[in-house]
């Protein structure tokens, strides 16, 4: 390109591109708070199958000591599923979900949080 001035457009456009489009799996608004219309709730649902309901049941109710999902937020499953993964200890049922949260990506982590929450 000969024209500085066309040059700078282009330039201009792919900066303002970049920046304003989200990145694939980004799963947060502007204000960093977990955006749920981001989340893919059908991949949420096949994780929990596989990897929850065993011990938090069905619909989230809990099973044994096994605690209840049901009724809490996005944020804060977010939260509890990135302490786990962490290796955080705190509760009696750390060494359980640990090792299952040391698995999830950040998208999984959503996906899952908004699927949980979306239990009624």
């Amino acid at each position: 390109m000969n024209n500085p001035l066309a040059l700078l457009i282009v330039i201009s456009a792919t900066v303002a591109l970049t920046v304003t489009t989200p990145a694939a799996g980004n799963t947060e608004n502007a204000e960093g708070k977990v955006d749920a219309a981001m989340a893919d709730t059908a991949a949420g649902e096949k994780l929990y199958r596989k990897s929850c309901r065993a011990c938090h049941g069905r619909t989230g109710k809990g099973l044994s000591s096994y605690p209840k999902l049901l009724g809490q937020s996005v944020e804060y499953l977010v939260d509890r599923l990135e302490r786990y993964r962490k290796g955080e200890k705190f509760g009696p049922n750390t060494p359980l979900m640990a090792p299952n949260a040391k698995k999830l990506s950040d998208e999984d982590i959503v996906n899952l949080s908004v699927f949980i929450a979306s239990f009624e």
